[in-house]
């Protein structure tokens, strides 16, 4: 008779849904074949010893009941005759039986541990290696991506979510080791008495029939608190991230209750979830008593009387019986634990999903260097197709030439000048460089090559000089000196309590706005661009500094590449050229007093800042 897996057996290995989405899993093992390999060749020969365990465990039940009886033979002569000893005494087969038990045994520990170690190192590895896909996955998508997504999400799904992966996985190494034994028991069982195997096949697969309706309710609740923990964490970043609005607003008691709603949400989720996890093992463990006693009373009033089946063979039956229960038990609990982080791997998988992202291009080209011209040929851009950001751009930057956007707050200033370093590319038309598409230069290339100074400067949570010298190597402290001095930044980074070495706390809450400018133009001056974009960079300055830093900045604009935007018209009259741009278009360019002369909107412009000032 063929021994047919049984059904709850087959849906342990399947463990709902976690290996039907084995692409997010399996494609990562490449990385580490061999450690994965090793962890299931262990994980088997764990579960062959505990096999031979319960045969020799059988030979030694029936030594001690019953010696006179022909004993156990495996069919192997020289095994049963110079290992089993057949031929000798049943004292003599109980001292040969029990050091072959102790030997198994302790194989079994060796195999075990072994097991145990490289199933922890494939875990490692596999988690490892999802977290790599995230972080390239966040390089490789366009800045557009992070404008949609909700920072706090992102943090979530890296953090949190890769966390629960790594015990997901580690629950679904405990069901491949348990199932594995559990079949080898089965087997065993089986060998002993088909009839009480088939009994309890049929009532573990109905008591696993029962079970399974329990995890698919857990696991629709893990979908609902992986939603929740993503809410919880956004808020909390916002949170940090605005507490100077947020107190500034007095709006304390309304972030309280904000995060009072999320942390609730994330209460009811788990409440959920743990009321119907909670009920998996106590129902495990009740019926599976139940069965037990069932058996019991069919050897007791059946079997043993009628001869079917040996007081030896009950013995052993009823060992691995006792030794299945708890791991039917452990089983059907991390089907529920697993089914606990199906929302967790779904939002990993969603994140990894490369179909519904913008991703950016990278071209084959290595930049040297601008020559001639930056040339935008009737370049149109928007984020979304009805709203036009930018509509037929038709403009060139000639190499070392000064050029100037000025508009009102929406012209699209910022946007046109960000296609320059590629942080957009225009939804029509061409962006060239020395009449060579952008697109078709290696992107990196092309930036190394310039240099961003903007309103919203970003510091890191590092000390000064890793961010003034940030994204460089080997750079010496002077030079970083150097740097900060022509920003005017050394001044303040002197009286700092530790100078260059002062951690500046997380995006540089200890210094003032003006503080993280200069430090922003003192990082663009130690990259020496080719390239210079200055969008609104002495936003944050006193007028007296402003001087400073302009008389810095047109030092270091001198034979190099310049866009600058600016509200303050008087940091650009001596530019090239002016662009002024409204509701996307461009109205008008040349120099600021042919401009002026025209009485157009950068007259009215200057006539109203000067009027103002």
């Amino acid at each position: 008779m063929l021994i047919k897996t049984p059904r709850f057996i087959r849906k342990f290995v399947k463990t709902t849904h976690f290996w039907q989405d084995n692409a997010l899993v399996l494609r990562e093992f490449k990385h580490f074949k061999k450690i994965a390999i090793l962890a299931l060749v262990f994980t088997l020969l764990t579960a062959i010893f505990e096999g031979f365990g319960v045969g020799f465990l059988l030979t030694f039940l029936q030594s001690l009941t019953e010696p006179n009886a022909e004993p156990i033979k495996t069919g192997i002569e020289w095994f049963d005759i110079m290992i089993l000893g057949v031929n000798t005494s049943s004292t003599e087969r109980v001292y040969r039986i029990s050091a072959l038990i102790l030997i198994v045994t302790l194989l079994r520990a060796i195999f075990t541990y072994l097991s145990r170690f490289y199933s922890g190192l494939s875990q490692g590895n596999l988690v490892y290696q999802i977290r790599w896909r995230v972080f390239e996955q966040l390089q490789a998508v366009r800045l557009s991506y992070f404008s949609k997504t909700r920072s706090g999400e992102l943090v979530n799904t890296i953090t949190t979510e890769t966390e629960q992966l790594t015990r997901a996985v580690e629950t679904f190494s405990l069901i491949l080791v348990k199932s594995l034994t559990l079949l080898v028991y089965f087997i065993s069982m089986f060998l002993l008495s088909w009839q009480l195997t088939l009994i309890s096949l049929l009532s573990f697969s109905l008591l696993s029939a029962g079970i399974s309706n329990l995890v698919k309710r857990v696991r629709e609740v893990s979908f609902e608190r992986s939603k929740a923990n993503g809410a919880y964490t956004t808020t909390v970043v916002e949170f940090i991230n605005g507490i100077r609005t947020i107190q500034s607003f007095a709006a304390l008691d309304f972030e309280h209750q904000r995060f009072d709603k999320v942390n609730q949400n994330v209460l009811k989720a788990y409440v959920k979830g743990a009321k119907f996890k909670a009920l998996i093992e106590p129902i495990t463990e009740s019926l599976s008593t139940g069965i037990l006693v069932i058996i019991l009373v069919i050897c007791t009033s059946i079997l043993i009387p009628s001869g079917k089946m040996q007081i030896a063979s009950l013995l052993t039956f009823l060992f691995v019986l006792f030794r299945i229960l708890p791991i039917v038990r452990q089983l059907n609990g991390a089907r529920g634990t697993l089914s606990n982080f199906v929302g967790s791997i779904e939002n990993i998988k969603s994140l990894l999903n490369s179909t519904d992202k913008p991703y950016q291009s990278n071209g084959y080209r290595q930049f040297l260097g601008l020559q001639q011209q930056i040339e935008f040929k009737n370049v149109d851009f928007s984020y979304e197709p009805e709203e036009l950001i930018l509509s037929h751009i038709n403009l060139t930057i000639q190499r070392n030439q000064v050029v100037a956007l000025v508009g009102a707050s929406g012209a699209g200033k910022t946007t046109l000048a960000d296609l320059v370093p590629r942080l957009h590319d225009p939804t029509q038309g061409l962006v060239l460089i020395d009449g060579v598409d952008l697109q078709e230069f290696e992107i990196n290339s092309v930036r190394r090559k310039m240099a961003i100074v903007s309103q919203d400067t970003f510091i890191f949570n590092a000390s000064v000089r890793d961010n003034i010298a940030y994204g460089l190597k080997n750079v010496s402290d002077q030079v970083v000196i150097e740097a900060a001095q022509q920003a005017h930044a050394l001044e303040f980074i002197q009286k700092l309590p530790e100078g260059l070495e002062t951690k500046l706390g997380d995006r540089g809450v200890r210094l003032s706005g003006g503080q993280r400018q200069r430090i922003a133009i003192a990082r663009a001056l130690l990259r020496n661009p080719e390239i210079l974009i200055l969008d609104e960079a002495t936003s944050a300055l006193d007028s007296v500094t402003e001087k400073l830093i302009q008389d810095s900045l047109e030092k270091l604009a001198h034979g190099r590449t310049v866009i600058i935007i600016a509200h303050r018209l008087s940091t650009i009259s001596k530019a090239d050229q002016v662009v002024v741009l409204e509701k996307g278009k461009i109205l008008e360019k040349g120099t600021y007093k042919e401009l002026l002369l025209q009485e157009g909107k950068l007259w009215n412009y200057h006539q109203l800042q000067y009027k103002l000032e």
